[in-house]
């Protein structure tokens, strides 16, 4: 396993290469805020995270990723179009042991924030992190939240239910259950069906809500209730969605063939991608396409996701990345920009050149 100075000396070339590609180099504080940040990331990386406290600043974490400080630094001070590159530790608590899961280990990113053509910036994070990797036989695999997203805003539901598994497309297992229980597939828990009858006048009040809360709450569930139920049609197709994996080229395709109008937007944002990787030089003959690919990852990816892996499945990613929009309208104070990156794992890489 590389050492720390072997790990700092491959980050060095790569933040090299991102700086000739026209980034400027940023450096975080491995200290963060930790009420905004835990908000923003997924569930698996809010539980992995370190948190402290400090008399003076509060609740602080070491730093997880860096695009979320990165992001921060530039809706806050930043001029556009912007290409930001990095180097340094990351620090994620770790449930399970082996080498190939560490607790603090290097991240070499690079960020662009550009209007002008989202589908290019996409295809140049890519292009730039897939150069750096070359001749290690990792396997490209890139999806697109955002596919996603339009087959759920494209049910025929009350919007409740929409917002409901939109929050919860990063939790798949949850996601699923939601929807099968909207599609009238499960039976309504006994719990939910003592509220929706009504609460006892003479019951004694326990708990943190109050009684106006409750009866919001009460309100929206029989609000559910009273809905149709999602069609079994649109749930098969939406579960053919989620497990539709191909070659790149084949995917929009594929993708029109599930018969969901709602997608033919992203579809074709998916068409300019596989266009301008190309115009690249990306051999998308040696790309997969996976739709349900980053549901597990980040929480602020909104769009286009990759990764490239090695065979050994023990393995973490090598290079991870996608886009974030929507983040940047979370932190832009009331304004935001298209955002991509992409970062390596320079131990990962220095280990792999070495076998």
């Amino acid at each position: 396993m590389a050492g720390k100075a072997q790990a700092r000396g491959v980050g060095a070339r790569i933040l090299a290469a991102f700086q000739a590609a026209g980034a400027v180099e940023i450096a975080p504080d491995i200290l963060q805020p930790a009420e905004a940040l835990l908000d923003l990331y997924g569930e698996d990386i809010r539980a992995r995270a370190y948190v402290t406290a400090d008399p003076i600043r509060g609740e602080l974490m070491l730093r997880p990723d860096f695009t979320v400080p990165v992001v921060q630094e530039h809706m806050a001070n930043g001029a556009e179009p912007a290409r930001y590159c990095y180097l340094g530790e990351v620090f994620r608590k770790q449930d399970h042991r082996g080498a190939a899961r560490v607790a603090e280990y290097m991240q070499a990113g690079y960020e662009v924030f550009d209007r002008v053509d989202p589908e290019a910036a996409d295809a140049e994070v890519f292009a730039l992190i897939h150069a750096a990797l070359q001749g290690l036989g990792l396997t490209a695999t890139i999806g697109d939240i955002g596919i996603l997203q339009a087959a759920v805003a494209g049910l025929d539901t009350i919007p409740a239910r929409k917002v409901a598994l939109m929050r919860h497309i990063w939790r798949p297992q949850r996601f699923h259950k939601l929807l099968e229980r909207y599609a009238g597939m499960v039976p309504v828990p006994e719990s939910r069906r003592a509220l929706l009858d009504g609460v006892r006048a003479d019951a004694p009040w326990i708990g943190l809500r109050d009684p106006a809360e409750m009866e919001a709450r009460i309100a929206r569930l029989r609000l559910d209730a009273a809905a149709a139920a999602i069609p079994a049609a649109d749930v098969a197709r939406l579960d053919a969605l989620f497990a539709l994996r191909c070659a790149a080229p084949e995917a929009p395709a594929a993708l029109r063939a599930l018969d969901l109008p709602a997608l033919d937007p992203a579809v074709a944002r998916l068409e300019r991608r596989l266009a301008a990787l190309d115009a690249r030089g990306i051999d998308l003959t040696t790309l997969r396409f996976d739709a349900s690919h980053g549901r597990t990852t980040m929480e602020y990816y909104d769009g286009f996701v990759f990764a490239f892996t090695a065979a050994d499945p023990a393995l973490p990613p090598v290079a991870s990345g996608g886009r974030y929009d929507a983040l940047t309208r979370v932190l832009g104070g009331g304004r935001e920009i298209p955002a991509v990156g992409g970062v390596i794992r320079p131990g990962l890489l220095a280990d792999l050149e070495g076998a």
